[in-house]
């Protein structure tokens, strides 16, 4: 199953800054990219069943600017999303299992985002 994000995802690195400048802007990026993949995730009727899944991050990148782990932090907003929106039942090790990242360089792009392949387990 593939789940395509089509959205803009803050680095660690930006997210640490707007933690340092004002405890209510990270909250804010927190809430407002978790609702945004909600919100995808029900507007392509995404669901897995209750069963244990690995994960396979693609992250689309416009630049080699920003390290991959900076990048690929952005992963706790969707887990997030998902349970929120009810299309996984829960982001603990019950039902997620291993994850794998891969990083595309994409010129063409303005902003980082992300494909997500769901492997039953």
């Amino acid at each position: 199953m593939k789940l395509i994000l089509n959205m803009a995802f803050v680095t660690l690195n930006e997210y640490i800054q707007a933690e340092r400048s004002n405890k209510y802007k990270s909250a804010a990026i927190k809430e407002q990219l978790t609702n945004s993949v909600a919100y995808l995730s029900l507007q392509q009727k995404f669901k897995l069943p209750d069963k244990k899944h690995d994960i396979i991050f693609t992250w689309y990148k416009p630049n080699n600017k920003t390290d991959h782990d900076n990048i690929a932090f952005a992963k706790k907003f969707i887990l997030d999303g998902l349970v929120k929106a009810g299309a996984l039942k829960n982001d603990g090790p019950k039902y997620i299992g291993n994850f794998q990242d891969i990083f595309i360089l994409d010129k063409g792009r303005d902003y980082i985002s992300c494909t997500i392949e769901f492997i039953e387990c």
